[in-house]
């Protein structure tokens, strides 16, 4: 079975919104930083887990905004990552 953790911006501007707000977790890259390593980092600071194994890059995309998002996957152990929401 393939499960897909995807989440919910937080902050006072996404609270009453729920429709199309879940997106893939995204990272905002420090200076020296690879947008790989601001993943890893982001996912130890915001789920609490190191996420490790095989990354495999799927693409890269351009949202509305005009920011570039490269993402990844990884197979993990679905029980270090899932919240009751």
């Amino acid at each position: 079975m393939l499960e897909v953790l995807i989440v919910h911006p937080g902050g006072p501007i996404w609270a009453k919104k729920d429709e199309s707000a879940w997106s893939i977790p995204k990272a905002m890259v420090d200076p020296g930083e690879s947008d790989f390593e601001a993943a890893v980092r982001e996912s130890r600071e915001e789920l609490g887990v190191d996420v490790d194994g095989e990354f495999v890059a799927l693409g890269e995309y351009r949202q509305p905004s005009g920011k570039m998002v490269s993402a990844r996957c990884v197979e993990a152990d679905p029980q270090l990552v899932l919240y009751d929401i």
